[in-house]
């Protein structure tokens, strides 16, 4: 089968073979999205060799239970063991010996097949189309937010960077009431904010110290310095990024205003594909462009310009 490689921080279209596990399901890939995190693996975040990509829609082909055949699906990246003290203790997405599809051990989705534990699919609602499904790995991850800290009408949200996963942060913040402004820099991003009623606001425009809650969305040590500086004391911070290299953060200030920060990844599906099939939150909004998987290549070069949100690859039969 052809597939997106990556090796040496070089990307390439490949033939291999296709992906057999045992007690695994085979999934054709129908559509995957490029995320900021495959970029960043390109350009060597993380030392990973091998099929990139972890946002997808498919169908499963094969599996280890008939039912599931035929049967369309979107898929949790972290395959876990279940045997280790983080499994055993309710904290399945640290487990010690798990892989991580696109990322870490495992192959991912730009490709014509991959593989995945029954476990870690869900199927997707008739009603949700492929074009809205992709995106149920990130907008879970917004989620996940929601699962660590309550947000309340009464609070005032501040969220720094819009870009993929950001806008669907927004998204997802703006159904809790609370007092939300988000920064954005690209015109084109926050005409999209703001057709669907969520305030945009320049970093010159925020008071510091004021913000009950700061989301840092950016992945850059700017996007940082400005959410510590708006935060309030006794506020909570929110790192929703990971960050190259390293950074310098003057922590006494954290220490004395007595910050909460927390840091947030992966999230649950099921309230993400709820919120696709109500239409509570529309994430075919983000995206920039399509390609097919022969042209992978081009759609990684794409993706990386400035201001390009959600860049698909589409391998619809």
């Amino acid at each position: 089968m052809q597939a997106v490689w990556l090796e040496e921080n070089h990307i390439s279209l490949r033939e291999i073979p296709e992906p057999a596990k045992p007690h695994e399901a085979l999934i054709r890939i129908r559509k995957a999205g490029i995320c900021s995190t495959d970029l960043e693996l390109v350009k060597g975040y993380y030392p990973y060799t091998g099929v990139l990509g972890h946002e997808f829609v498919g169908e499963i082909v094969d599996a280890p239970e008939p039912g599931w055949i035929g049967g369309r699906v979107v898929g949790e990246i972290n395959a876990t063991c279940g045997k280790c003290e983080a499994c055993l203790n309710g904290r399945p997405t640290h487990c010690e010996n798990r892989t991580v599809l696109g990322i870490a051990n495992r192959d991912g989705v730009f490709a014509e097949y991959t593989t995945l534990p029954l476990a870690n699919l869900h199927r997707v609602p008739e009603s949700v189309p492929d074009e809205a499904a992709v995106f149920t790995e990130p907008l879970a991850a917004a989620l996940e937010i929601q699962t660590q800290i309550q947000i309340k009408p009464t609070d005032r949200v501040l969220l720094i960077g819009a870009g993929r996963l950001g806008q669907l942060i927004a998204q997802t913040l703006v159904l809790t009431g609370c007092d939300l402004y988000v920064v954005a820099h690209h015109e084109h991003i926050r005409n999209i904010l703001q057709a669907r009623g969520i305030r945009v606001t320049a970093e010159d425009e925020i008071q510091p110290r004021k913000w009950d809650i700061v989301i840092e969305a950016t992945g850059s040590p700017d996007g940082f310095n400005l959410a510590q500086r708006a935060i309030r004391p006794r506020g909570t911070l929110v790192m929703k990024s990971t960050y190259k290299g390293e950074m310098n953060i003057n922590f006494s200030s954290i220490v004395v205003d007595e910050i909460t920060i927390i840091g947030s990844r992966c999230g649950p599906f099921e309230p993400a594909l709820r919120l696709l099939e109500k239409r509570e939150v529309d994430p075919t909004v983000l995206i920039s462009s399509a390609f097919k998987l022969d042209d992978a290549i081009q759609a990684f070069e794409y993706a990386a310009q400035p201001g390009v949100l959600k860049v698909l690859l589409n391998n619809d039969q």
